[in-house]
């Protein structure tokens, strides 16, 4: 690696501006982003429907920005910090692959800088004074069965889903059911990668909503009087983190929501940071354009964040024979028949792209046993869908050096004319939005609502909560179905629950058989690590 003084020079900061963070990794304290508006051009990655393969995109988004400085161009990277319950359990580490990575690759997968700690303590206090309040009856009328605000853990815990707390009796009350969601799925997550400074963080905090009273008013964390307290705790967490590409260039690593449970995208102050700093800024949105770009889109963007100004939409072949039918066992076999089929996710990805008013440039992520014949499927019908170019992206295996054709496409897409639009007006309503968003989207026929789900929907209306949506679904199928491949018509989209972010500023929607705390597998990644007498970890994969 670079030594990080380097890669913050090459930024234009000054190294004793910031808070380093051992050898090779610097916060960024808001003070010491550049201000005046930013200069450069942002670029955000997403993808086709994901399969259990994967798709590549943050290899992808770490390949491009080290391609973009191969051809000359001064980029930086904002990506999301990886969650250690996908490192242990089955995905993996979120650093990248191959000759594209984000180092120290081991630092930014395990504990970092602590920002994960601090918003999982931050949030579990908050569920801690929660607790005390309604036991202590500090606040009328709000009640241990009114508590909404559930726990949260990093590890892939299926025994911590549904829980019963305050068993031993009144002095380790108050009794009730509850339970815990992942991490990366805590509106306080939301609420850092959203906010754009600490006076933002301080509104948002206040705001959020930890229950409601017997006569149907909610309960704020401003009424517990610890919104101090939990700025404490997130004044860190706050900073956006420095570091390098295996390739020397400078990544910006802050936040990790996921796409298919949040809104999954790296901080608003991460992507400013980069722009502020760089001819282009690469960023990500976590998993396919139905998911982690639509909220890119229609919860970041809204909120505050830059708009970018080209999309790149990442397809393997693999991924493309998966949604044309082939099996996962034949994933490898060349099979022009299954791609021509699976090709219409992909012209799917592209219009959901360009229905935001977005150029489209495709990245096809090479993997050997692709053969010429499926890349040109690929690349006829990404050209027909309306891309701007479709091409092979090489940064796995070769480096930026791999990268330099979708590099210059990229250069070309940023350059083309853009008109930003959003899916729906703020005042749609939440029926209206989730209506929009299934028919325009999701591709249904129409909406199922649970039970109390139209309740909840008026309820959160009559409160003035004019919120963007957050679906939370399955990530392997435009539908609410995971084995509904390809781009599935003729369905209904299920929603079973809502659930009010206020302090993140979007209603949460979980549509069909979802959960928000995964489980381990039998077999998890967490068997093969250790370490080694030289202090090296073993076993990320």
């Amino acid at each position: 690696m670079r030594a990080i003084g380097e890669v913050v020079g090459q930024l234009g900061l000054d190294l004793e501006a910031l808070e380093p963070y051992g050898r090779d990794k610097v916060k960024v304290p808001l003070e010491a982003i550049p201000q005046g508006g930013a200069s450069g051009k942002l670029v955000v990655v997403t993808a086709i429907t994901p399969t259990p393969a994967g798709e590549g995109k943050t290899t992808t988004s770490i390949g491009l920005t080290d391609g973009l400085a191969t051809i000359g161009k001064r980029a930086v990277l904002a990506i999301r910090q990886p969650s250690l319950g996908p490192l242990f359990g089955m995905k993996g580490g979120g650093s990248g692959g191959g000759r594209a990575i984000v180092e120290p690759e081991a630092d930014i997968n395990l504990h970092f800088t602590g920002d994960f700690h601090a918003i999982q303590s931050a949030h579990n206090f908050l569920a801690a004074m929660a607790d005390n309040a309604a036991r202590s009856g500090a606040i009328e009328g709000f009640a241990p069965q009114g508590i909404t605000w559930r726990r949260v853990t990093d590890a892939e815990d299926r025994a911590l889903r549904r829980i019963v707390t305050g068993v031993g009796g009144r002095a380790d009350g108050p009794l009730r059911d509850t339970g815990f969601d992942i991490s990366a799925a805590s509106e306080i997550m939301a609420i850092v990668a959203l906010a754009s400074d600490y006076a933002d963080l301080r509104v948002r905090l206040s705001e959020i909503v930890v229950g409601w009273t017997g006569d149907d008013r909610p309960v704020r964390a401003a009424e517990l009087h610890c919104v101090g307290a939990l700025m404490v705790l997130l004044k860190d967490a706050l900073k956006p983190n420095l570091v390098q590409t295996a390739e020397g260039q400078p990544a910006i690593v802050h936040t990790g929501p996921f796409g298919n449970i949040a809104h999954g995208c790296s901080s608003i102050i991460a992507d400013r940071l980069a722009l502020a700093t760089g001819e282009l800024a690469v960023t990500e949105a976590g998993f396919g354009a139905d998911l982690g770009f639509e909220k890119f889109m229609d919860i970041k963007i809204r909120q505050g964040g830059p708009e970018p100004s080209a999309a790149v939409v990442v397809a393997t072949i693999r991924g493309l024979r998966w949604h044309g039918g082939a099996g996962r066992d034949a994933l490898d076999d060349p099979d022009a028949k299954a791609v021509e089929e699976g090709a219409a996710n992909l012209r799917n990805a592209i219009g959901v792209v360009r229905d935001y008013g977005l150029p489209a440039v495709v990245a096809i992520n090479r993997y050997p046993n692709d053969t010429p014949e499926e890349i040109e499927i690929a690349r006829r019908a990404a050209l027909e869908a309306g891309a701007l170019a479709a091409v092979e992206a090489k940064g796995f295996s070769e480096g930026g050096a791999g990268m330099t054709e979708l590099a210059e496409a990229v250069v070309s897409a940023v350059e083309q004319p853009s008109q930003v639009r959003l899916l729906y007006e703020d005042d749609a309503g939440v029926f209206g939005k989730i209506e929009t968003l299934a028919r325009e989207i999701y591709r249904a026929d129409g909406v199922s609502w649970g039970p109390l789900t139209r309740t909840t929907a008026r309820r959160f209306e009559r409160n003035g909560w004019d919120f963007p949506i957050c679906v939370a679904k399955t990530h392997l199928s435009l539908s609410a179905f995971q084995d509904r491949r390809g781009v599935p018509v003729g369905h209904t989209f299920p929603i079973v629950e809502l659930r009010v972010a206020a302090g993140a500023r979007q209603i949460i929607a979980l549509a069909g058989p979802i959960i928000t705390l995964p489980g381990l597998p039998a077999q998890p990644n967490a068997l093969g690590f250790d370490l080694g007498p030289d202090g090296e970890v073993r076993g990320l994969v």
